[in-house]
């Protein structure tokens, strides 16, 4: 019997090994597609539910592997310790691909990049570099670095609120976790005294980076998102909606990036946005107006308009500002937290009226 289960053993690990090098990269894309279709069907925080599940999971996956190889537990579970590297690949991939898509919807992409392709880069080193992945320290590495991200989406909604104080808070709590995690693979020989200096180093350094570029304002204000965008000729209050005029276009002309607007000298210009934030989160939007000045080749900042936002709306809380007296020429208003993040910009230009314009109502 037990002659039957060592075979049985060896012939599964002998197909494991053969298609290992697919089955690793499909768990991790695996994990990826799990986020975006759970993202997309079910409320936040049951989502975050989800996630908090993977992330003990893939906790306690690396502790396991580390316990067993050190010969702390049971051959008994050699099964659980061969497909063990499979589990790890899966929730790294489904909490590196949730932190991805919050902070994508989060991001205006023109500031946010370099953060963005942060995420993307330990993405794809995950599948190309599985092998080193399988070291304690660049999986503990990786861990902490989830770690960080994930707390810095999950205590906004916790707290309902967005600031510099829940993210740092968001790193002292990813520090005092990782010193409880460090402690446990440090009972182990094979993290010896030196590993865990090199550890805590890396630690260290993703813990600085993070908040260098938080206060660079490179990282975007999670949970909230801008989910509209857009400039009009007038908009006016119906009941619990909006009636936005603007100037009908062709269907070739939507495909043309940026907005063509024209008004009639002194009249208004109006910028709508419509941003999403969690239940009971109430914080204030600012509208950044700009223009672009030729002789200066640079923009010009021409005012600074701010509104109040509740959460809640799944659409997003609908808010606008508007100008008298626009001046022709490219303009753009960017819409920032009171912290100066970004979630995003509008751009267009301003011309004369050169022909009776078509206006078309849209109700939102």
């Amino acid at each position: 019997m037990i002659f039957d289960f060592r075979v049985r053993y060896q012939k599964i690990k002998a197909l494991y090994q053969k298609y290992e090098r697919v089955l690793i990269p499909s768990m991790l894309v695996f994990g990826f597609v799990m986020d975006y279709v759970t993202f997309k069907s079910i409320q936040p925080k049951i989502a975050l539910t989800v996630l908090v599940f993977y992330f003990l999971i893939a906790g306690a996956s690396i502790l396991f592997i580390q316990y067993y190889d050190a010969g702390r537990i049971s051959e008994r579970f050699r099964f659980v310790r061969l497909f063990a590297p499979l589990v790890v690949q899966f929730t790294f991939g489904a909490l590196l691909g949730a932190t991805f898509i919050f902070y994508w919807f989060s991001a205006s992409v023109a500031v946010s990049w370099p953060f963005i392709i942060i995420i993307l880069l330990m993405i794809i080193s995950n599948e190309l570099l599985k092998h080193h992945f399988k070291k304690p320290i660049v999986q503990v590495s990786v861990y902490y670095f989830i770690s960080f991200a994930f707390l810095s989406i999950v205590l906004p909604y916790i707290f309902n609120g967005i600031g510099a104080r829940l993210f740092l808070l968001a790193g002292i709590a990813s520090l005092v976790l990782m010193y409880a995690y460090v402690y446990f693979l440090s009972r182990l020989r094979s993290v010896a005294h030196e590993k865990r200096i090199v550890l805590w180093r890396i630690v260290f350094v993703i813990f600085l980076t993070m908040n260098a570029l938080y206060f660079a304002n490179i990282i975007p204000p999670i949970p909230l998102s801008l989910r509209e965008s857009g400039v009009y000729h007038n908009i006016i209050r119906s009941g619990s909606g909006y009636i936005l005029e603007q100037e009908r276009k062709t269907f070739f002309q939507k495909l043309i990036p940026g907005q063509t607007v024209h008004v009639n000298q002194g009249e208004r210009v109006y910028v709508y946005t419509a941003i999403f934030a969690p239940s009971d989160l109430k914080t204030r939007i600012y509208h950044h107006w700009e223009y672009y000045d030729k002789n200066k080749n640079d923009w010009v900042d021409r005012d600074r308009l701010s509104f109040n936002i509740s959460g809640g709306r799944k659409l997003g809380y609908r808010g606008y500002s508007f100008k008298s007296a626009v001046e022709p020429g490219k303009w753009r208003v960017i819409a920032k937290t009171e912290n100066g993040q970004v979630l995003g910009r509008v751009s267009f230009r301003i011309k004369g009226v050169e022909r009776e314009r078509e206006i078309e109502k849209i109700v939102r």
